[in-house]
């Protein structure tokens, strides 16, 4: 069934290095149904850890994590302060890591979330540590795909520290974050906004993306095969995170084969528009909010004047853009949860762009040179 959609036969899959990637793609819609329920039978607890947290006006939340993990917490953040009512940052483990005092200068009740795919990433331990070390009262809250890495293991019976372990098939086998992204985000947003009901929101964006992996597919791989150099995502908001998440993703897996950037719809064209050549995809992700939906249809419609027009793709759930990639029945819902079926799109992009240069999905990089768990790091003792 997944070989079908994708265009390729199982075999083809297993000689051509995707049988992971593939399947960690399409299995996604089942793993949100599963992460709904998770959130459903965990609410009592995950409520009675961060309810009175989140009733305190002095608290802090960051949202830290590596990679794409550091791109889940900029696709949440802003969804999260205009749900929440307070700010909401998102700061890389990267940066927390070089320059712990600048980030946690402010000695303020904080509640770190820490995304983590392997949870074995020298930076994702170590933020957590050096949140302890420099701020006098802090309380974490782990989402990780893997209950056999170091992050979990610290954290699960912490005190001050609550684990939302993802379902097992989360932990992606393959090189790129697909499943786990999106599981790691979906979580949270169910998570982080302490509904005390179902709100269907997991059944309806899995309902909606087996439409996308269904029927985009063969549209993405057709885009592959037009020889494109650059492509570009653009989006607004939490759609700004998920084209720095879309723009990497493509980046991974062709292993640079092909050049991947991400802006803003406004950023766009303080000066990046320069990216711009015959030899550029421009994808526009279009807000759900009425007001920021005027700013990304603006800069497609430039694009357009720019671009041969096919080589422009808008991706939507609303009424005004129809096409192969506008998505049903989402038209209501949040960014943040548009943000799911969206970045599959980006993801069956980016499987075929990497089969159409000839790399292998399921490990870009055979030298090694950048590797599925980072390498390398030295993390340096911090002297107070």
């Amino acid at each position: 069934m997944i070989a079908a959609s994708v265009g390729f036969t199982r075999e083809d899959l297993d000689g051509l290095g995707a049988t992971h990637t593939a399947r960690e793609i399409f299995q996604q819609p089942d793993l949100w149904r599963e992460v709904g329920a998770t959130c459903v039978s965990r609410r009592q607890e995950t409520e009675a850890f961060l309810r009175p947290l989140l009733q305190r006006s002095d608290l802090r939340i960051v949202l830290t994590g590596a990679g794409t993990s550091a791109f889940a917490g900029q696709v949440l953040a802003p969804a999260l302060s205009r749900d929440l009512g307070r700010r909401v940052e998102a700061v890389s483990t990267t940066d927390i890591v070089s320059n712990p005092r600048e980030w946690f200068a402010e000695s303020r009740p904080t509640l770190l979330v820490s995304f983590a795919r392997s949870g074995d990433s020298p930076e994702s331990v170590a933020a957590t540590e050096l949140a302890n070390q420099c701020l006098a009262e802090v309380y974490h809250l782990v989402v990780t795909c893997n209950s056999a890495g170091e992050l979990y293991r610290r954290h699960v019976d912490a005190d001050r520290s609550l684990v939302l372990l993802m379902p097992e098939g989360a932990n992606d086998v393959g090189f790129a974050m697909t499943s786990s992204f999106t599981c790691m985000t979906l979580a949270t947003w169910l998570t982080m906004r302490c509904s005390t009901a179902d709100d269907g929101l997991a059944e309806r964006l899995a309902a909606a993306t087996e439409g996308v992996l269904t029927s985009q597919s063969s549209a993405a791989q057709a885009l592959a095969q037009r020889g494109y150099e650059r492509v570009v995502y653009l989006g607004s908001g939490p759609l700004t995170g998920l084209a720095r998440e879309s723009a990497l993703k493509l980046l991974e897996l062709t292993a640079g084969g092909v050049i991947a950037y991400s802006n803003s719809a406004l950023g766009f064209r303080h000066g990046p528009k320069a990216v711009l050549d015959n030899r550029t995809l421009a994808l526009v992700y279009l807000s759900n909010d009425p007001y920021t939906r005027q700013y990304d249809l603006d800069i497609a419609a430039e694009l357009r004047a720019a671009l041969d027009p096919e080589s422009v793709v808008v991706i939507s759930a609303g009424d005004d853009e129809g096409g192969p990639w506008h998505i049903e029945a989402l038209s209501d819902v949040d960014d943040v949860a548009l943000a799911l079926p969206f970045v599959v799109c980006a993801q069956l992009l980016g499987l075929h762009f990497s089969l159409a240069k000839g790399r292998t999905p399921d490990n870009p990089f055979p030298s090694g040179t950048v590797n599925r768990v980072v390498q390398g790091v030295t993390i340096h003792a911090l002297v107070q």
